[in-house]
């Protein structure tokens, strides 16, 4: 197959470099694990004819993540939520409404989070070499510890492109060193050295295993037999509701690094196995936001039930704005306070914050409260009590204050085990 025509997809402020290949009749998102460069993948033989095998079988499309490749690239380290969200918009403009998604090592997180908020937009998840967590941990034992990790990137960095060629060496036995090298240039042209280790130092704190008992698409997750960190596979699997684990006989660690026929044999026999339709989801990841003014009731008093009603709707009006502006959906609006769910909690809190800066210029100060938690789904909109919750958390809130709660475990069903309470004060 020859080289596609690469487009862009806007994500935000941010440009996304995707493809599209194949006729299938089942769309296929395909993220490889840390870069990769969707051009020079069809110069490179194993991508080549990786690609090219699951274009065979479904509509494939993959694309750049953000600060690699051809995408635009990035400053500071953008939450999960938003490069998740990267994928949302490369669905949307090749048009796709659900799709598959096989992700390999760190984009797997990206892929669980995006199942988690999107269950609508997946048909089903396939992982390979996903973990859930890159380092050690009490409770996860697979990974090496974060510092020890930490000094490794800063290796990465200080001896690239050979480290590089190294780990790639390392991951790839089946090759020859000159297809190793070949390889790793992809990479080495989709990233700088600098952007390399700060992307892995970004991969270096993702924990999602408390965001995994949310995912309720059918995932299959696929390790290679002699992986080292198989048994953290296991227990991937394990967390959530609809998954499968598979060992696969094969040499490689990175999925397009060998045969590709084991691998899309196996994504191809799950995928028919699952629903053409989508799941009737009961819950879904959520980040629910209330807000309300501060003194209402002193204030109507004040102004009278005119002007009162007359600043009620320049407030409301101003909240939707922002509320359309940070991808928020309104669930209810009752008197002075609004309601509202996203997709992640850094969007959320952005959008409280822009609200109370927005109102303050009507001469009104706002409480807001955000949570994050496996909501219920009831007529398409949140319930449960995770939203009890957020109203709980926009209760504690003082005035131009916004009090955030995640829980870590995320089921609806039991109560938070630990918290964390972020002020933003004017």
């Amino acid at each position: 197959m020859d080289a596609l025509e690469t487009r862009y997809a806007r994500s935000g402020d941010v440009n996304i470099a995707y493809q599209v290949a194949g006729g299938g009749g089942v769309d296929l998102v395909w993220i490889p694990g840390f870069a990769q460069h969707v051009e020079l993948n069809w110069e490179e033989p194993y991508r080549h004819a990786w690609l090219s095998a699951l274009s065979q079988r479904f509509r494939l499309i993959t694309f750049d993540k953000r600060g690699t490749g051809l995408s635009d690239g990035i400053t500071g380290e953008p939450p999960l939520e938003v490069r998740m969200d990267d994928i949302r918009a490369v669905l949307d403009a090749a048009g796709s409404r659900r799709a598959v998604i096989v992700a390999a090592g760190d984009a797997g997180a990206l892929a669980a989070v995006f199942a988690a908020a999107h269950p609508d937009r997946v048909r089903a998840l396939a992982l390979w070499a996903f973990a859930g967590r890159e380092t050690w941990a009490p409770d996860h034992p697979w990974g090496p510890p974060r510092q020890e990790l930490l000094r490794w990137i800063d290796d990465l960095e200080r001896r690239w492109p050979q480290s590089l060629e190294d780990e790639i060496a390392s991951m790839t036995p089946g090759l020859t060193r000159e297809e190793q090298r070949g390889f790793a240039r992809v990479i080495r042209y989709s990233v700088s050295p600098g952007a390399a280790a700060a992307f892995r130092r970004i991969v270096a704190d993702i924990d999602v295993r408390h965001v995994l008992p949310t995912v309720r698409v059918p995932v299959l997750v696929l390790y290679p037999a002699r992986h080292p960190r198989i048994e953290a596979g296991r227990a991937a699997a394990d967390a959530m509701p609809f998954a499968r684990f598979v060992a696969l006989d094969v040499p490689q660690l990175v999925p397009p690094a060998g045969d590709p026929a084991p691998l899309v044999d196996a994504i191809a026999g799950f995928v028919d196995e699952t629903p053409a339709d989508a799941l009737e989801q009961e819950s879904v990841l959520a980040t629910v936001l209330f807000t309300d003014i501060v003194g209402s009731t002193a204030r109507a008093a004040e102004l009278g039930d005119r002007v009162w009603r007359d600043l009620l709707q320049r407030h409301h009006a101003l909240t939707r704005r922002e509320l359309a502006r940070f991808r928020g959906t309104e669930h209810d609006t009752a008197g002075d306070g609004f309601f509202a769910s996203f997709d992640g909690p850094a969007r959320a809190i952005r959008c409280a914050c822009a609200i109370r800066q927005s109102v303050r210029e009507l001469g009104i100060e706002i409480r807001a409260g955000v949570h994050t938690g496996e909501c219920e789904l009831l007529d398409r909109k949140v319930a449960g009590i995770a939203v009890s919750i957020g109203a709980r958390v926009a209760a504690q809130a003082d005035a131009g204050e916004c009090s955030s709660r995640r829980r870590s475990k995320t089921s609806s069903r039991a109560p938070a085990s630990r918290s964390t309470i972020a002020a933003s004060r004017g």
